[in-house]
């Protein structure tokens, strides 16, 4: 460092009076750094390393069998058909962020590495789409456009909030994790437009290292909007690095695209052989004896794709692939990378997960794969679909593998009110007050004093919070009831994260007859973000039931749905000024669906579209044999993986229907099912149109 005695004086004076140094002094202080690095306000390596176990909320070991009549299989026998046995594939709902980490240095890194690690990894993240990011749900003949949800729009706010330097941070993070995770000769593929796309290759430069650059693929399409002002913008950038060129895999033979007979870029000559075959020869220069080299390339052996690619569409209305979710890439994109990076049953991972289509690609081509995504309604719409290329590949009598849906949901949650020592016996009062102090923000009450089971007041309601981390269970809900009737108290909103499985309805009617009324709400998961609680952006939706009833036939089952009740609304204050003349809007009130239609005298008129409650229901599933499987959890102690049972039981889904663009239609009767013992317990699981989910036991003699 060679500083004069000037400058000395000057850094400390500037020190002294807390100034800004002088972008010169950035260079003269510090180390020259060893390639062209990108920065941006807030710019920190300081990385998460917390380690979150992964709560199995559904399995679904095979998709629903056809026939009339299915057995109930024990879980040593279950491995029926071409399923495969061995590794189990992954859907994670939760910010990724967490999900990365909790997979860089959690147990499931050692199942990863035993399985050869993670070879590809591809991402599609959300490049400056717009905070209304929303996508279309059919409600019979009609569509309502659902918006993010708040935890959605918070984490858009996180990445956006500062332009492109928050977006920078989060990528930035997220790409060292993810290079951690890759394996030596693993790849990483990142999709990205013209928003960014310059300042992206610098990150990953930084990251991966200018030297592991492999290429900067661009792909062009024809469809989207037309310019006047500059030329149409009709391409993606998909930049590829490995994590090690000296080590990376490239599978040139799976990806060669047919060589045409027409013009080529290879020129030269067409030909054809004495065998009929067809092949350009090209000529080369010519060596030290004056002999021109040249070469055969023959039209059958293929040729591999150049770093521009104008062969594969996209997603048109019309195309079977479409869910109808925003960004959807089309699967051809998808084969092509990953026929290109990975070989039959290595590990693919996509951590913006979106409509799924990296995961339904990887198990039509036998691989393995890792999938995330924070938004709910993506890991609904993926299971859908993974469901359907389990059904297909299993009609084609072709092997597929179970899937299971993970979430840190639970156990972020006492992340956030426990120690981080992962001791979760050893409650900190002090963040649980806090924490509670929190709920009631949110919920738009005060908290009180005085009571055992009642701890707020919203207005003239009062407020019971239910138990963090376990489920509100019904000893809470008749202890509510009885303090209630002991007080002359006639209203209670109680607040859950979870509750306990057939609580409702009858507990409802329990309390109705006691001359009590009590609402049953849902504490969201944006609860953990304190500026959309500052903001009033929180909102507690009550909670959906479920009733069922099976029929029994000697020694077999048939479930069939009766009813779902939902009551969602929407803040649609001063809709009815706002809504122009001749023009209509899809609302969400008091648990319907309304359209609203303003004529050309301002008369406001609905029509309802939830005609029955088949309409809220977009997906329906049955365990027949719940509590067969309990849910055991991984955790790293004194240096050692140990297993804990949680107290709960992973959802086996042994049959489901639901809607899709080419069915609309929802069965709610299950085929016959072979019962094989004196009791089971029934499991119904299901999720409305807004991807939120409800389930209800029922215990049964056979």
């Amino acid at each position: 460092m060679k500083l004069s005695d000037s400058e000395k004086r000057d850094i400390i004076n500037l020190i002294q009076k807390d100034s800004i140094l002088p972008e010169k002094y950035r260079f003269l202080l510090f180390n020259k750094a060893d390639q062209v690095e990108l920065n941006w306000f807030g710019k920190s390596r300081d990385f998460t390393n917390v380690v979150l176990p992964f709560q199995i909320i559904e399995q679904v070991d095979e998709p629903r069998n056809e026939n009339h009549q299915f057995e109930q299989r024990s879980l040593i026998d279950f491995q029926s058909g071409r399923q495969l046995k061995g590794w189990t594939n992954k859907l994670i709902w939760g910010d990724n962020k967490y999900v990365l980490s909790s997979l860089k240095n959690g147990p499931l890194r050692h199942e990863i590495e035993k399985e050869g690690g993670i070879k590809l990894i591809y991402i599609d993240p959300p490049f400056d789409v717009g905070a209304d990011f929303s996508m279309s749900l059919d409600i019979g003949d009609d569509s309502y456009e659902k918006k993010p949800n708040v935890l959605e729009q918070i984490a858009y706010r996180d990445t956006w909030g500062l332009g492109s330097d928050s977006f920078l941070q989060m990528i930035y993070e997220r790409l060292v994790l993810m290079k951690d995770l890759l394996s030596e000769d693993g790849t990483i593929f990142v999709h990205c437009d013209w928003r960014l796309s310059a300042k992206i290759k610098l990150v990953l430069e930084e990251v991966f290292g200018i030297r592991n650059e492999l290429n900067e693929i661009i792909w062009c399409f024809s469809q989207g909007a037309k310019s006047k002002r500059m030329f149409a913008r009709k391409h993606n950038t998909i930049f590829s690095f490995a994590k090690n060129i000296d080590q990376n895999f490239f599978n040139a033979d799976a990806v060669k695209v047919e060589m045409k007979s027409g013009k080529s870029s290879f020129g030269g000559r067409l030909e054809t052989d004495e065998d009929g075959r067809k092949y350009r020869l090209v000529y080369g220069t010519k060596n030290k004896q004056g002999e021109t080299r040249y070469y055969k390339y023959y039209l059958d052996e293929g040729k591999i794709p150049e770093d521009y690619w104008t062969d594969i569409n996209s997603i048109q209305s019309g195309n079977n692939e479409r869910t109808g979710y925003p960004t959807q890439k089309p699967e051809s994109l998808l084969k092509r990378i990953i026929l290109s990076a990975t070989k039959e049953n290595d590990i693919v991972c996509d951590f913006f997960s979106g409509s799924g289509t990296t995961a339904s690609v990887s198990e039509k081509l036998g691989r393995k794969w890792i999938c995330s995504d924070l938004g709910k309604f993506a890991i609904h719409t993926t299971r859908k679909r993974l469901i359907n290329v389990q059904r297909e590949l299993k009609a084609s009598n072709k092997q597929w593998r179970a899937f299971e849906v993970l979430n840190l949901g639970k156990y972020q949650r006492d992340y956030y009110i426990y120690d981080g020592s992962r001791d979760n016996r050893d409650i900190n009062k002090k963040k649980e007050s806090d924490f509670e102090n929190l709920v009631f923000q949110a919920y738009k009450s005060f908290k009180i004093n005085g009571f055992k089971t009642l701890h707020a007041k919203k207005g003239d309601v009062f407020v019971s919070l239910g138990p963090i981390n376990q489920p509100l269970s019904r000893n809470h809900v008749e202890e509510v009831i009885e303090e209630c009737l002991k007080n002359n108290i006639t209203s209670v909103d109680i607040l859950g994260f979870e509750y306990e499985m057939g609580l409702f309805p009858t507990i409802q009617e329990e309390a109705k007859n006691k001359g009590l009324r009590l609402i049953y709400k849902q504490i969201p998961m944006d609860i953990f973000d304190k500026r959309a609680v500052s903001n009033n952006e929180v909102v507690f939706h009550d909670v959906a039931y479920i009733d069922f009833k099976v029929i029994k036939n000697k020694d077999k089952l048939i479930v069939e749905l009766t009813d779902f009740a939902v009551f969602y609304s929407e803040d649609n204050l001063n809709l009815n000024e706002q809504l122009q003349k001749n023009k209509s809007k899809i609302v969400v009130e008091n648990g319907n669906i309304l359209e609203k239609t303003k004529d050309e005298e301002g008369n406001i008129s609905q029509k309802l579209l939830t005609e029955s409650w088949k309409d809220w229901i977009d997906y329906w599933s049955v365990d027949f044999n719940y509590e067969s499987k309990k849910e055991v959890i991984k955790v790293f102690e004194d240096n050692e993986i140990k297993e804990y049972w949680t107290g709960n039981y992973v959802f086996e889904n042994e049959w489901q229907s639901f809607r899709n663009i080419k069915n609309k239609e929802i069965e709610i009767r299950t085929s016959e099912k072979l019962i094989k013992q004196n009791n089971t317990k029934v499991a119904v699981k299901v999720v409305d149109i807004f991807g939120n989910d409800t389930m209800k036991l029922l215990d049964v003699s056979m």
